[in-house]
């Protein structure tokens, strides 16, 4: 390999490393507030390094808040949203990529169009319906209006339109029936789409906010952004304890994120790049 080659390669690196710590400054900076004394918080100009990490101001988050309860209720309504989500947006990404019926591509168009109308237009819809059905502060009013997607359907439809016909119409003559081919063919060869599709979702609904402060009022009914607002409130300007709290609810999507993170980029691709 020529010096020029191995040159740029070097300054590739470094841009890709000093992009990398930008972007992650927030994450770090907030972990080492988190550690900090109250006094090294509020000096000018400010610490960047805890002179003694004060690992007690996670204990004081705990005990301050129901840290536990509020995790609980997100992981909770993640995970159940996520499933629903998967659920119906394989069966409708289904139907428009195998099944052929009058109408189909016009009803697909109605289907994407509503990928354009804001989500803040229909909460006040969705607000009244689920104090009509007297679903305030519970998991069925986290969840219901969040159960299906078009942008899951579409995405899902892309994976599944990759299948040959050719492969459904053997199935069938050898006597599959559509359902078990859906669940036993069609599923398993659009995995990445529905992992993607199950990572994507958990992280957008672990991160709502307005919602879950709209439908609840009961503070062990509270999720983890709304915790986090609670733990503002009770303890002022202390940011030590507030990033220990951001700190304790963001692990568990981080976490996720870093499994998920192939998936989302596998599925941005998929979805850019095939009609």
């Amino acid at each position: 390999m020529r010096i020029a080659d191995r040159l740029n390669k070097l300054l590739l690196y470094l841009a890709l490393i000093l992009a990398s710590l930008i972007v992650l400054f927030p994450i770090l900076y907030a972990i080492l507030v988190s550690l900090m004394d109250p006094s090294e918080v509020n000096t000018f100009p400010p610490k960047l390094i805890p002179a003694s990490p004060r690992w007690s101001n996670y204990l004081e988050v705990a005990r301050s808040v129901p840290v536990g309860r509020y995790l609980l209720n997100s992981l909770i309504v993640s995970s159940v949203v996520t499933l629903g989500q998967v659920i119906t947006a394989s069966l409708s990404a289904y139907a428009f990529a195998f099944m052929n019926f009058r109408g189909k591509a016009a009803l697909f168009a109605l289907f994407m169009s509503t990928m354009m109308v804001p989500w803040e237009i229909t909460i006040i819809p969705n607000y009244l319906t689920i104090r009509s059905w007297k679903l305030l502060n519970s998991y069925p009013g986290l969840i219901l209006p969040f159960l299906a997607t078009a942008f899951g359907t579409f995405l899902l439809r892309q994976f599944f339109m990759q299948i040959p016909r050719e492969l459904e119409e053997a199935a069938r003559i050898d006597g599959c029936s559509r359902f078990l081919f859906f669940r036993t063919i069609a599923l398993p060869l659009a995995r990445p789409g529905l992992l993607t599709l199950g990572a994507y979702t958990f992280l957008s609904v672990w991160n709502q906010y307005l919602w879950p402060l709209l439908v609840t009022n009961n503070r062990l009914m509270r999720t983890v952004q709304i915790g986090t607002r609670f733990l503002m409130n009770e303890e002022g300007l202390q940011y030590h304890r507030i990033m220990a709290g951001v700190v304790l609810f963001m692990l568990p999507a981080l976490v996720f994120l870093l499994w998920g993170q192939r998936y989302l980029v596998r599925g941005m691709m998929a979805g850019s790049v095939k009609g």
